[in-house]
């Protein structure tokens, strides 16, 4: 077993996707995540932690502590030409797993990877798992990975299916890709814990990514809780941010989306408030899962000297999902379910969201009060896009908890395990020259130490980009104008 609290840390990093800025309960969400509000409870809250507008370059970023560009995942998976958008990870960067494994951790991966090239879901006999554009975790520094490969997809059916490096059946009946993620992530826990080297966990969901797909017990608990709309939410969610200290008192709310018709104006109601049952649902499902996780590390004794953090890859998602639109096209995900039915494509009020047999989103509308108090959404690097809740809990080391209001970017997480870890950034791995770090390490504000960033913060993504520093943001949507904002003020 794992010696004591002398060692260094265990760490055990969870990202969500798809998931807005007030979409927990801890940052003002009135969806049940008692499990992750614990570790708020008990640790710290960034309330300016801001990640890369969408899940590629946000992963390929908090996987190395580069900016995405540096990493070759600048946009997607797709090739486009350049280094910088080749669509995998280049080896001039460094991910964590690989840091801390050459310094004596375990490494292990339960969940969504989505740096390693693009596969084409309708064809699995083109899939190159592992070859030089198709990069897997175990060729990256995990010693163990249960997941998916690709990005999106029924969590009933998942797709790119992987254990360590072997694509694997579905077979059981009964399976959410959810609960799977948690459930694998603790056998690994348990199976590390026998060993005298701490471990490095990534957890890697895809709730609350669309489709919109839950169990009907989860979503049954949530039925009602939206009939009054998003308007009353995003009013709702604000007022509860401001009280807790998440946002300042003066700031007013942002308009509603200029897309988002009032909730008066709106038609099916009924199925509208469905939607988002099943959007919050799928969270609950998570965060139960994550209570999993936690309750394995007490029962081991070993979640004291453990460092969990927790943070979403983008800001809310407004993609309409339908089989008329460019953005995403969801024929390449009209993949059959695991009995042979086909699947019920697009945002239907027809349709009820949840079974396996359906493919929805939940639409403009509600990503606008996912990101409450903000404007805009994933894809965008403005504050809705790049905004994400980050909770940082280490019992031995973290004495007061608190809220941290200091801007910090994903590429700081890489560094914070490196430094927490006591191991230096390689220069050079497997032959090749490393690109320093562009991240600065969090652990002097773990401390309770007044920490700021020394660099700015910046962004690209499909032409959106924006710079950080201090109190001042520059940010142009593509192709506009530059906007120049003092965020303490405006």
């Amino acid at each position: 077993m794992q010696k004591s609290s002398e060692n260094r840390p265990n760490i055990v990093l969870i990202l969500a996707d798809d998931m807005g800025y007030s979409d927990i309960g801890c940052y003002g969400s009135e969806i049940c995540t008692p499990n992750v509000d614990s570790l708020a409870e008990d640790g710290l809250q960034f309330t300016q932690m801001y990640n890369s507008a969408r899940c590629c370059p946000s992963r390929a970023a908090l996987l190395t502590g580069l900016n995405p560009q540096q990493t070759g995942v600048g946009h997607m998976v797709a090739n486009l030409g350049w280094p910088g958008y080749q669509g995998y990870l280049n080896e001039s960067s460094v991910t964590i797993a690989e840091g801390l494994k050459s310094n004596g951790y375990a490494t292990m991966m339960s969940g969504k990877w989505h740096v390693g090239g693009t596969y084409d879901l309708l064809d699995p006999a083109s899939w190159t798992p592992g070859d030089a554009t198709h990069p897997i975790p175990t060729q990256r520094g995990f010693d163990r990975f249960f997941g998916i490969v690709t990005g999106a997809g029924s969590f009933y059916y998942p797709l790119t299916l992987m254990r360590d490096d072997q694509l694997i059946p579905l077979e059981a009946d009964g399976f959410y890709f959810t609960d799977a993620i948690s459930d694998n992530a603790v056998d690994m826990i348990e199976d590390a814990a026998q060993g005298d080297a701490p471990f490095f966990l990534h957890i890697a969901y895809t709730s609350p990514h669309w489709p919109l797909h839950a169990l009907e017990e989860d979503i049954a608990r949530y039925e009602g809780v939206y009939k009054d709309g998003w308007d009353s939410l995003r009013t709702g969610r604000h007022e509860e941010m401001k009280g807790k200290g998440i946002v300042d008192s003066k700031w007013e709310i942002s308009p509603r989306d200029e897309s988002a018709p009032a909730w008066d104006d709106t038609k099916e109601k009924d199925w509208e408030a469905l939607r988002m049952a099943a959007y919050s649902a799928q969270i609950d499902i998570m965060d139960q899962g994550i209570g999993r996780v936690l309750s394995k590390l007490k029962e081991l004794g070993i979640a004291d000297n453990t460092l969990v953090m927790f943070l979403s890859d983008n800001g809310g998602c407004a993609e309409f999902m339908a089989e008329d639109t460019e953005r995403p096209t969801p024929a390449q995900w009209s993949t059959p379910t695991v009995d042979g039915r086909p699947m019920r494509m697009g945002n239907s009020p027809d349709i009820r969201p949840g079974p396996a047999d359906t493919f929805m989103s939940y639409d403009l509308p509600w990503a606008n009060a996912s990101n409450t108090p903000f404007r805009l959404f994933k894809r965008w690097v403005h504050e809705g896009g790049i905004s994400t809740p980050f909770i940082a809990r280490w019992p031995d080391r973290i004495k007061r908890s608190g809220i941290v209001h200091e801007p910090a970017h994903i590429v700081d997480i890489a560094a914070t395990c490196i430094d927490a870890a006591s191991a230096p950034y390689p220069t050079e791995l497997n032959g090749s020259a490393i690109t320093a770090a562009e991240g600065e390490s969090l652990l002097s504000a773990i401390d309770g130490d007044d920490w700021s960033r020394d660099q700015p913060i910046v962004w690209e993504h499909e032409g959106n980009r924006a710079v950080r520093m201090g109190p001042w943001k520059l940010v142009s949507e593509y192709p506009g104008t530059w906007e120049l904002y003092n965020i303490d003020e405006d």
